[in-house]
């Protein structure tokens, strides 16, 4: 347990046939509220689109923005840029930093950019850029988004008696106690600092709430999680979700939403010419901000992951995301998981049906031509 215990309990113990029923696959129309951080490279606006387009299934109450920032990366690429640049001899201890960099260094070089020529957004930058981008795709659609948009946090948490109030995380609360006899879920695909801001300012509605989140590695891998950027820039957020007793549907980034790529050939095929939005998310791909900071000069040969779409995917059709109920595990420090044997239950991701998920979304798209 890393979350304080006197944290812990202020949340509501849920019976075992409430959680169950919380977890329970999704069917018909439900309420959602998306929690964003949509600046910070291109599957955020692929996955907003998504669901705007998809009304049949998705009741959207709102869209909250959250921060995002690569800082945290800033000191270690530095570091290892100066080790490969130079061929330098490196110890035992220097041998996982260079292999994490090496393929961003190796850009780098190739681009004949310095780490310390690129610019970092700070949170309360990125958070800014996301609430922004929102808008712009609501506007791409033709889509009114007044009342439907909500700043989030301009910072991560940094300890869990002090939460970040902010027009999301109240957003969230609101929702909660306003339909409290119906499951909100809330499609997390950035940090969890909203969520777990609005779960410390009133951990009733853990009742209701359901937080279907992607980031990370499966709970069975023994691999250190710190490599996942909605995991690793707000760790106290991350923590609480495992350990508050909520409702959550984990779905692992890496080996399960990593396999829900597009390449170019597909945004020309099946994309481009589809609307406003069409033609703004073929902009997307092929100016990628990420592809800039890590020194991709040819995408043509490259794939690029759509990871946030797997959340929508798991709410239009559980099938095309298979989960399995299973006792919750919790995340230590350096960011390990750690198994429990308690009785907090989670649903988990193991596979994608990568094709089917990607047909609904351009169907849905092509509709617009």
């Amino acid at each position: 347990m890393q979350v304080p215990k006197k944290i812990l309990d202020k949340f509501p113990k849920l019976s075992k046939e409430i959680l169950l029923n919380n977890l329970s696959l999704p069917s018909g129309k439900n309420k959602m509220i998306l929690d964003t951080d949509t600046a910070n490279e291109i599957d955020d606006q692929f996955a907003l689109a998504w669901t705007l387009l998809s009304k049949d299934k998705i009741d959207l109450l709102g869209v909250t923005a959250e921060p995002y920032s690569f800082q945290h990366h800033k000191d270690e690429l530095i570091e290892a840029f100066d080790i490969i640049s130079n061929n330098k001899t490196f110890d035992n201890t220097k041998e996982n930093l260079v292999s994490d960099y090496r393929t961003w260094v190796n850009g780098l070089i190739d681009a004949n950019i310095h780490p310390n020529d690129i610019y970092f957004d700070t949170p309360e930058e990125g958070v800014e850029k996301s609430y922004q981008e929102i808008i712009t795709i609501f506007k791409k659609l033709n889509i009114k988004h007044e009342g439907m948009v909500f700043r989030g946090s301009p910072k991560y948490l940094e300890n869990y008696n002090e939460p970040i109030v902010t027009e999301s995380s109240k957003f969230i609360v609101d929702m909660c106690k306003k339909y409290s006899n119906e499951k909100i879920y809330v499609c997390a695909i950035g940090c969890l600092t909203n969520i777990a801001s609005a779960l410390l300012t009133n951990p009733e509605i853990i009742k209701n709430l359901v937080v279907v989140w992607t980031s990370g590695f499966p709970t069975y891998s023994f691999n250190n999680n710190k490599n996942s950027l909605n995991l690793v820039q707000d760790v106290l957020a991350s923590q609480l979700l495992f350990e508050c007793g909520v409702a959550h549907v984990y779905l692992p980034g890496f080996n399960v939403g990593a396999q829900l790529t597009l390449s170019l050939p597909d945004i020309k095929e099946f994309v481009k010419g589809r609307g406003e939005i069409g033609d703004y998310l073929y902009f997307l791909y092929t100016n990628n901000p990420l592809h800039k900071q890590r020194g991709v000069l040819d995408q043509s040969w490259r794939t690029w992951v759509i990871w946030d779409v797997i959340n929508i995917a798991w709410l239009i059709n559980p099938n095309w995301v298979p989960t399995k109920i299973i006792n919750s595990s919790s995340l230590d420090n350096k960011l390990y998981w750690i198994k429990n044997d308690g009785d907090h239950l989670i649903r988990e991701a193991f596979g994608v049906n990568r094709d089917e998920i990607f047909h609904d979304f351009f169907k849905k798209l092509n509709n617009l031509k």
